[in-house]
Formats: structure tokens, C-alpha cells, sequence
């Protein structure tokens, strides 16, 4: 968390991901222009830098796409969330010097500008043969400069959580662009089917495990009965919350995270004000419920961050009756101060 602004720092296990990244792209570079060279004796070196970068950042954004829904089948994989923007950094620059590169082999030796060029050279838009997919390109690399961009938590902080969520959901946007670019693209052009399978498996895996995750966290928006006569919900027993975990439930259309520690019971939204992340599914440290994603901590009877950190989630009234939870399903402001409910046997 940071309650002020400063220039990134790096600690070492951020400069030790990222020296693993870059070498992974420069390796992958170095093997795709080695053994393109090896298969292909007259492609220039220009062709195959395209070529590596293009695939280098497309395989990088499938690894994007495939880590939250990879996080939410296997919860021990969620250390690998902690450093995807920088990931996500990566892919852009790589995507960018693809762009660059293939905008300067193809559109640069014209009387026209090189991006009025890649606009107004073929505009058969009415062919899906002789589709002109380059500008499906160039637009997903300004969705992904976008992103890139607005990755810094400055831009999370002033945006607003929500807004910059659904800012950075546009990579689904940019990935069906460069899907469609790749297909309508190169793999009219090329001969070899490896290209078609490979992008075919990469697009089912993100499909696919998406859908999985989606279909595992139905349960969790499954809407509890409605309130009794005096407006209470009856949660879960006591016994089903784990020491420092909660039980998360649907309540009046928000997921509630019910908490248990030091013989207590307190409930608060499941939404991590840093990335909308579920706080539910994250524990009790230092006295704190520790969002699983990014390691953000809130007092579980406030719901306030301990100072000098501001974020505020609203909080929930609970009691407990015949070893039952029960909690009001209206939030309280975020940051209210909720007596905790008392465990009798503990």
C-alpha cells in the first residue's frame, strides 16, 4: 500500500521477476531468429525480429490472460499475480517494437506517412480474404499502450478502483483484435498449420479456463434467504468459518466476507479497494485481513486500513444467535467501527 506517490522502487524480488522476464524475451528471440534462420535460409533478419516479436508478445498475453483464472482454480498460484503489470508492461513493449518494426518494413519507403499509409493501402473491408488486418493490429496496441500506461497504482488511486478495472478489462477487447489480426493476417499466408494449432490451443486454454473459474465461483453469488422478520440474514453456523478465514457470502447482491479471530466475528464487503480483489479469500495477519492478491490489509471492525494507509471498505452489523451468524444486509459507511459479535465457546 502507499499513501504517497514516488518513483517506482524496485526491491529485489521485483528486479529478480523482472531480469527473469526480459531474459525470457531475449532468449526466446535469440532461439525464434536461430532456428528461423535454420528453417527459413532466405528470410531476412528483419522478417524474423517481426516474427519473434509479434509471437514473443503474443504468447506473453496468453500467459496474462491465463494467470487470474489459473489463481482463482489454485490459490497457490497466487504469488504469480503480484507482478503481472510488470508482465503486462513487458508484452506492450515487446508488441510495440513489433508494430515499429513491421510499420517501418512495410510502410516506410512510400510517399505517404507511414500510419496514413497503414490506414489508406488497402481497404477492403469487404473481403475476408484480402482483409486489411493491420489496422486491428495498431488499434489493439493502443488499447495495450492504454493499459501500459494507467499501470502504476497513481492512476489506480485517482481512477478509482472500479473505473480502472473496467479500463484494464479491455484487454479482452485487445486480445480478440489480435486474434482476429493474426488469423486474417499471417495464417492466410502461411503454409505450415503449427501457427494455426498453437494459436487455436492458446485461445481454447483462455476460453476454457475462464469459463472453469466462472462455473467454480457461481456458489459464491448464489443469493442467501432473504432476510427475517427483523431484517437479519442468517450467514453460516460459526463452526463453518475457519480460525482467521472467513465465510463469504451473497447478501442483497454483494458478497460479504464474515471473519473469525481471537474468538470474534465481524463482517465486511469482499472487495479489496485496490483492485477489487476478494478479501474473503484472504486471512488474518498482524491482527488484519490481508487481501490475497496484493497483500492490502484492513481492521476487520472497521474496515479501515491501519494508519498512515487510507482505503475504507464498508463494514457489516453481525451478531451471533444459537451458534448462527446473522448479519444486516445494509452496509455501514466504509471505515464504521462495528463491534464485533462474540463466540461464545472460544
Amino acid at each position: 500500500m502507499s499513501h504517497t506517490y514516488s518513483a517506482i522502487g524496485w526491491n529485489r524480488q521485483k528486479r529478480l521477476y523482472d531480469g527473469v522476464v526480459v531474459a525470457g524475451v531475449i532468449l526466446y528471440l535469440a532461439l525464434f531468429a536461430g532456428v528461423g534462420a535454420l528453417v527459413h535460409p532466405n528470410a531476412t533478419i528483419e522478417t524474423l525480429l517481426i516474427r519473434g516479436l509479434g509471437t514473443c508478445a503474443l504468447l506473453l498475453l496468453h500467459v496474462i490472460l491465463l494467470i487470474g483464472p489459473l489463481c482463482r482454480l489454485q490459490p497457490q498460484l497466487l504469488p504469480l499475480l503480484y507482478n503481472r503489470r510488470h508482465l503486462g508492461v513487458t508484452m506492450f513493449l515487446v508488441a510495440l517494437a513489433h508494430g515499429v518494426f513491421s510499420l517501418i518494413q512495410f510502410h516506410a519507403l512510400g510517399d505517404l506517412s507511414p500510419l496514413v499509409s497503414l490506414f489508406v493501402s488497402n481497404t477492403r473491408y469487404d473481403s475476408l480474404a484480402n482483409f486489411p488486418f493491420q489496422p486491428l493490429g495498431f488499434i489493439a496496441l493502443l488499447i495495450l499502450f492504454l493499459m501500459a500506461a494507467t499501470s502504476h497504482d497513481f492512476w489506480l488511486a485517482n481512477l478509482t478502483a472500479p473505473v480502472w478495472k473496467r479500463l484494464h478489462m479491455l484487454v479482452y477487447v485487445a486480445y480478440g483484435l489480435i486474434v482476429a489480426h493474426v488469423v486474417l493476417g499471417v495464417l492466410q499466408a502461411e503454409t505450415s498449420p503449427w501457427l494455426a494449432i498453437l494459436l487455436g490451443s492458446g485461445l481454447l486454454a483462455v476460453l476454457g479456463l475462464h469459463l472453469w473459474a466462472g462455473y467454480r465461483e457461481r456458489h459464491h453469488d448464489q443469493e442467501l434467504a432473504a432476510p427475517n422478520h427483523d431484517g437479519w440474514v442468517d450467514v453460516c453456523a460459526v463452526k463453518d468459518i475457519p480460525a482467521n478465514r472467513a465465510c463469504i457470502a451473497t447478501v442483497a447482491g454483494e458478497r460479504i466476507a464474515v471473519f473469525k479471530y481471537e474468538g470474534k466475528v465481524s463482517a465486511l464487503s469482499n472487495v479489496c479497494q485496490h483492485q477489487n480483489g476478494p478479501l474473503g479469500e484472504g486471512e488474518i495477519i498482524d491482527g488484519c485481513v490481508t487481501c490475497p492478491w496484493h497483500g492490502y490489509q484492513y481492521l476487520p471492525d472497521t474496515g479501515a486500513s491501519p494508519p498512515p494507509f487510507t482505503e475504507k471498505v464498508p463494514t457489516f452489523n453481525v451478531k451471533i444467535v444459537n451458534e448462527r451468524v446473522f448479519v444486516d444486509p445494509c452496509p455501514n459507511a466504509p471505515g464504521t467501527r462495528v463491534e464485533p459479535a462474540l463466540v461464545s465457546n472460544e
